[in-house]
């Protein structure tokens, strides 16, 4: 049987599938059914035993597929079909749950008599709906009835009766055309904002009336729920086993996941690079599609409105009815986001806050020239030292090409200039920095110290390997501080929990990192298939989590993250983002730590705490953050919402204003953001100007060089 090729995302090595016996040569002998095909066999056998096979004896946690694993599945199962409680009954879920022990039964036989029930139940009630909404839909709503609708899938509870879910589809019905209604009012008004924030113009002289509208809201809210059921009812086949095998994959942990033979060769949905897009990472959340983290450069980035945590309520071809793509799978929603340079798609975007807003962005190719290191020099009165500062979006690294260009090349590099500048101290940025290659998480931490080892990643079994710097140069021999938030993850957690454990930096940002420290590969399955079953081919793709970052004090980064030196006000603080969020995360771990020497110069942490504690304190700039995040808090925990149109009304206006007030910025004129590049071009010259009002705009950054004169000043 051969081996398939494991492409590590971070290691970027190769290893054996399954774990062997070093005094044996074959492979576990599970796998010699799969060698040839069997009058019994299908396609879903194959597919379930390899599954097995790899997840129980290659996943780092060892879980086996049992009853009491099927039972967790069932539940993962229940939420992919139908995550908002909507559709199916207690008596549909009850009439299920003769299954809720048997995924793994049903994972061997290839006989998923589950799928094929649950659709069938589905389909019977979305057809039951939508005549309902049909003839709901046909005449005006009563808006001024006193009512609430609970818009939180997990405060809700399935339903006793169709009685009850026609009530439920009413209320939900109602709170889409009052947000139509509002949405088209504020246009025709010119109250509606553009994606800039600045009211944009309606884009019809014709204003119709109060009738007029409701009933056009009415007719958008039909044609475009009549399209959800639709989807929902012709769903591929395809898409109903991602449904089961990922209700088992998610039971191991959020990163190991089955991908069909559609999603093999762009698993990660990264939207850039070779293909024209908008330049961001996506995800699928519980029937959602939400925005994981924007492409530096790309057209997503540029427009300053995409954030991550945005959910994806709804896609536009330009001014063309836009299509929901709630339920939607993350493929068919990335075909609709996907498209050709300079054509425009338009995102109907739900902010954590509440707020939906209309996005338009411009296709384009991303620039990746906004995805490499950029240093420059700060200076702001009282710091009399000049201070050096280098942002990495990301640790890249082209494989393919060795003379390409990498992170490790390029921040030397600007290193090099801040040297040659005089600078007395270095902020390097980590912040929104979702990783990439280990081997530049290794290599940049090496920038910092002489030698000594830079992580611990270990197995399932032993040994731990240890990732060391053995160059002894140090690029950079002055105080540096590490800037980290909650979405700071992988690659970046690595250097930042480096440099704090050899005590090189002091790490600042929010409470925690992500807390993503693990590595997973991605197996093709093909691999093991025997030449006599080729029929049963493509099968797709496995991703799943093989091997943990430890700390070289032996912590592990995974769940925990990295927690900063000195905490400050983090503008993500009000998001549930991070490893510790997500079901079934990996736990957090220990192994023995390595030896290594600590760097000798050293800082008095408890003088530099009050300082900046006392500063933070006093500063308008962490308070409006502050009071932001607690507004922002507020607005998610309130997840009933008033279906009278005089409340609905005055929660959007509120909701509006308090927006607005919450994204001004002020810009600190005083700091100095030099320009270290010497391009004169007119597009650089903007670019890097959009660049330094960013840093002028940011109170972290503020806080940081004032923490850099104190680590200059106290010492010891």
């Amino acid at each position: 049987m051969k081996s398939p090729v494991l492409f590590l995302s971070l290691l970027l090595t190769t290893a054996p599938l399954f774990a062997q016996d070093p005094n044996r040569s074959e492979e576990p002998s599970m796998f010699q059914s799969l060698v040839t095909s069997t009058p019994r066999s299908s396609r879903e056998m194959v597919l379930g035993t390899i599954l097995r096979g790899a997840l129980e004896n290659m996943h780092l946690s060892n879980k086996k597929i049992d009853d009491k694993l099927s039972k967790e599945a069932f539940k993962v199962y229940l939420e992919r079909i139908d995550y908002g409680k909507q559709f199916l009954l207690e008596s549909d879920v009850k009439e299920l749950r003769k299954y809720d022990s048997k995924f793994d039964e049903m994972l061997d036989r290839g006989e998923l008599s589950i799928i094929d029930e649950s659709a069938a139940l589905m389909n019977k009630r979305i057809g039951s709906i939508e005549k309902y909404i049909e003839e709901l839909l046909k005449k005006p709503l009563d808006t001024n009835k006193k009512e609430m609708i609970e818009t939180d899938p997990k405060k809700r509870s399935f339903l006793k009766t169709e009685k009850e879910l026609f009530a439920h589809w009413e209320r939900l019905m109602k709170f889409e055309v009052m947000g139509r209604i509002v949405d088209q009012k504020e246009e025709q008004n010119g109250l509606a904002l553009d994606e800039k924030g600045n009211k944009k113009k309606p884009t019809t002289d014709k204003k119709l009336t109060d009738v007029e509208i409701e009933k056009e809201a009415r007719s958008k809210v039909l044609k475009s729920y009549k399209k959800i059921f639709s989807r929902l009812v012709n769903e591929k086949r395809s898409d109903k086993l991602d449904k089961f095998y990922n209700a088992i994959t998610k039971i191991f942990d959020p990163h190991t996941n089955y991908l069909v033979p559609e999603e093999k060769e762009d698993f990660d949905i990264d939207m850039s690079g070779k293909l024209e897009g908008i330049g961001a990472i996506l995800r699928e959340d519980n029937g959602y599609i939400k925005v994981e983290r924007i492409v530096p450069g790309s057209a997503s980035w540029k427009t300053k409105e995409v954030e991550a945590e945005d959910v994806i309520l709804k896609v536009a071809q330009g001014r063309d009815e836009p299509v929901d793509v709630v339920d939607m799978s993350l493929r068919d929603a990335v075909k609709l986001i996907r498209g050709k340079k300079d054509t425009e798609v338009r995102l109907t975007l739900k902010k954590p806050n509440g707020l939906i807003k209309v996005v338009p962005i411009v296709r384009d190719v991303v620039e990746i020239e906004e995805s490499y290191a950029k240093g420059t020099v700060l200076e702001l009165a009282p710091v009399k030292q000049k201070i050096g500062y280098i942002n990495i979006p990301k640790f890249y690294r082209d494989f393919n090409d060795r003379a390409g260009r990498n992170v490790t090349d390029d921040t030397r590099k600007e290193i090099q200039r801040l040297n040659k500048e005089g600078v007395s101290g270095l902020i390097l940025d980590l912040r929104n920095n979702g990783g990439g290659a280990l081997e530049d998480a290794k290599l940049i931490s090496g920038l910092f110290i002489k030698t000594g080892p830079i992580v611990q990643v270990k197995a399932s079994r032993p040994p731990v390997d240890v990732l060391a710097d053995t160059d002894a140069t140090v690029d950079f021999d002055k105080p540096v501080i590490v800037l980290i938030n909650r979405f700071s993850a992988s690659a970046s957690e690595i250097v930042a929990a480096a440099l704090q454990d050899y005590g090189r930096a002091v790490v600042v940002g929010g409470e925690f990192s992500h807390g993503k420290g693990t590595v997973q590969a991605v197996v093709d399955l093909d691999g093991y298939i025997s030449p006599m079953a080729k029929a049963y081919s493509p099968l797709g793709a496995l991703k799943i989590t093989i091997q943990k970052f430890y700390r070289v004090n032996g912590s592990s980064t995974q769940y925990k993250g990295v927690t900063p030196d000195i905490v400050l006000p983090d503008q993500f603080s009000h998001l549930e983002s991070g490893e510790k969020f997500l079901d079934y995360s990996i736990p957090w771990g220990e192994v023995k730590p390595v030896k290594f020497d600590r760097w000798p110069a050293k800082v008095n942490m408890g003088t530099l705490k009050i300082a900046s504690s006392a500063r933070v304190k006093k500063s308008e700039k962490f308070k409006h953050i502050l009071d932001s995040m607690k507004w922002y808090k507020d607005q998610k925990e309130r997840t009933k919402r008033s279906l009278a149109m005089s409340d609905f009304e005055k929660e959007r206006k509120d909701i509006r204003e308090k927006t607005d007030i919450f994204k001004k910025e002020e810009e600190n004129k005083n700091l100095t953001v030099k320009d270290l590049s010497g391009n004169k071009d007119k597009a650089q010259v903007e670019k890097f100007e959009e660049f330094a009002k960013t840093l002028r705009k940011d109170p972290v950054v503020e806080e940081s060089m004032m923490i850099m004169e104190d680590m200059m000043k106290s010492k010891g």
